[in-house]
């Protein structure tokens, strides 16, 4: 049985490559893709994947606004945040709004599918970049719903 990914990205390149990298994957399956986090949130809400990977920086709603309704709506689908911000202002905000991972674009992609298969098996994966950022008593409060 694969993992089944969507992919949420205001550039189409990212999109393209992101589903190509995932696709090389057996146990990895895209079954969609938006350009902003409206439409993000409205194909979530009828496919269901298991995973969605979405940017923080979108047209329409932003990455943090749709973790949150998409987490809301759908509780068994878990959210990685993929995105070029690496504040801890960022990361908090995406965390509080349900996301279950954090990594930046600049991580290689061998990263992003460990991210993939330990957040689809009930872990949090944060990249090191992101865990230098993040002070570690805010992400113990977090890990309550766990």
């Amino acid at each position: 049985m694969s993992i089944t990914v969507f992919v949420a990205d205001d550039h189409q390149w990212v999109r393209n490559g992101l589903r190509s990298l995932l696709q090389t994957q057996h146990d990895i399956k895209v079954v969609g893709d938006a350009a902003n986090g409206r439409d993000a949130v409205e194909r979530v809400m009828r496919l269901c994947p298991d995973i969605v990977i979405a940017d923080i920086a979108m047209p329409v709603m932003n990455g943090v606004e749709a973790a949150q309704k998409i987490c809301e709506a759908c509780p068994s689908v878990r959210v990685i945040i993929l995105s070029m911000y690496s504040t801890a202002e960022h990361i908090s905000r995406a965390l509080q709004a349900g996301a279950r991972g954090y990594l930046l674009k600049g991580s290689a992609g061998l990263e992003l599918i460990d991210a993939i298969r330990a957040v689809y098996g009930g872990s949090r994966y944060l990249s090191p970049e992101v865990l230098e950022r993040v002070p570690i008593n805010s992400l113990t409060s977090l890990d309550t719903d766990v």
